[in-house]
């Protein structure tokens, strides 16, 4: 374990106040906070969206890091360099919770996906508030035991789907609630992002670099040898089967976020992939996925069509010419109404269509909000979280069926939620729940 070092707190406001688009809340919180109220804070990970998690919520004035989890002492640079100090590293997280729990009141997350899970849990079982990134967990049966936990223990919870809270994403559910569009009929979202990998896994064993735990990487999944050439570690485990959880837990919690909150979508009826299987340890790439919903009050029919596209899926050009065939941006969705249509950037204000029709069409004006410092305030009793488990959850759940669906493509599967089953695959039920390896089972996740 060490100390980080780092310049003084003073120095780091005076930095925030001129250059962070969180200045104005770091300034006004600074300002109106009462100095006992400090959220002490532990993290898991140290780098990629760990690092981001830390900065971000550091920002908030009445945020003190205690501690850190990191199995990988060469990514400790970004960390060490935040004017922070005073918290401790340690390599396995759990001995850190054990020590350090009584001395905490809230941890984020941003490890890989298959442990998110397990460090959600072991830290809402201490009775710690939660920042959690997107996806909540790997399996949707490991959603689903956190968002009753988090519920059952009333915790302040939060998943990092920050646009959530921005002004743009806002705007969107408001137009469509309001019903700008008319009711809508379907929707299409798509994301540029190819975390797959068609190519066969290398038959080899590489050495595990000096500085990295690869055992406590792997955590609950089964041992296997090292891989090198960034196979796995820091970034591709994204693409891995046992890891990651394809562009869907990347990019569709966030892209999909608003489709569920504008339209209220519950679960879904069914849900088929178009595309192609994945290996056995990698995801696809190019995958197009059809989500079959319940009507809401903001929907046309009966039921309601989301269609998802990554990699070089697109949506088909009939879709296309309701948004004018302009040039897409990378990732976003279309919404498809009576009266028009909607295109909304991922992340970028919401457009509609025709744009003869919409000339003159005033657009709602929301305000964003800091989507860390929410969480924060929320721990502090000032407030409630936007994302909480009891939304996320939900969400992240109906995303993930999107990668069990590619594993049977071309087949309807038709979901029941309230079982977490496919009433008509138990081949494709056998993938809601995954089997933890030996010695790292937890049973609130049973």
């Amino acid at each position: 374990m060490q100390k980080s070092t780092g310049a003084t707190r003073r120095e780091f406001l005076n930095k925030a106040v001129g250059t962070a688009i969180a200045a104005p809340f770091f300034v006004r919180n600074l300002i109106s906070a009462p100095p006992s109220d400090i959220v002490r804070l532990g993290a898991f990970g140290a780098s990629g969206m760990a690092y981001t998690n830390i900065q971000q919520l550091a920002r908030h004035p009445k945020v003190k890091l205690v501690c850190v989890a990191e199995v990988d002492s060469s990514r400790l640079s970004q960390l060490k360099a935040l004017p922070l100090e005073g918290y401790q590293i340690h390599e396995d997280w759990r001995k850190m919770l054990d020590k350090e729990a009584k001395n905490l009141d809230a941890v984020c997350v941003g490890t890989p996906d298959h442990m998110h899970a397990q460090n959600v849990m072991g830290s809402m079982l201490r009775g710690l508030h939660v920042y959690g990134q997107k996806p909540l967990a790997h399996d949707v049966h490991e959603v689903r035991q956190l968002a009753k936990i988090a519920q059952k223990k009333h915790l302040v919870t939060q998943m990092g789907i920050q646009i959530h809270s921005r002004a743009e994403y806002k705007n969107a559910v408001t137009l469509v609630q309001t019903g700008a569009i008319g009711k809508i009929k379907e929707v299409h979202s798509w994301s540029e992002k190819k975390w797959g990998d068609p190519e066969p896994m290398p038959d080899r064993s590489d050495p595990v670099p000096s500085t990295f735990n690869w055992d406590l990487w792997l955590g609950v999944a089964e041992k296997r040898p090292f891989l090198g050439d960034e196979y796995y570690h820091p970034g591709n485990w994204r693409k891995r089967t046992d890891f990651g959880t394809a562009t869907f837990g990347d990019m569709g919690c966030h892209i999909l976020d608003p489709v569920c909150s504008a339209l209220k979508l519950t679960a879904p009826l069914s849900v088929r992939s178009e595309g192609p299987a994945p290996s056995k340890h990698s995801w696809a790439v190019n995958t197009l996925i059809r989500y079959v919903f319940p009507a809401t009050p903001y929907t046309e029919e009966k039921t309601v069509g989301v269609t998802w596209y990554d990699g070089d899926q697109r949506p088909p050009r009939e879709v296309l010419e309701l948004v004018g065939l302009k040039p897409l941006p990378g990732q976003g969705s279309i919404f498809v109404g009576t009266k028009g249509a909607m295109l909304l950037p991922h992340i970028g204000e919401p457009a509609l269509f025709p744009e003869a029709h919409f000339k003159d069409f005033e657009q709602p004006k929301a305000e964003s909000v800091n989507h860390y410092f929410e969480f924060i305030d929320a721990v502090l009793g000032k407030g409630t979280t936007s994302t909480p488990f009891s939304y996320s959850g939900p969400l992240t759940e109906w995303v993930l069926l999107g990668p069990i669906a590619t594993r049977f493509p071309k087949t309807t599967l038709q979901w029941n939620a309230a079982k977490q089953k496919f009433r008509n695959s138990p081949e494709a039920t056998q993938h809601v729940r995954r089997h933890y390896r030996s010695g790292w089972s937890m049973k609130e996740l049973g």
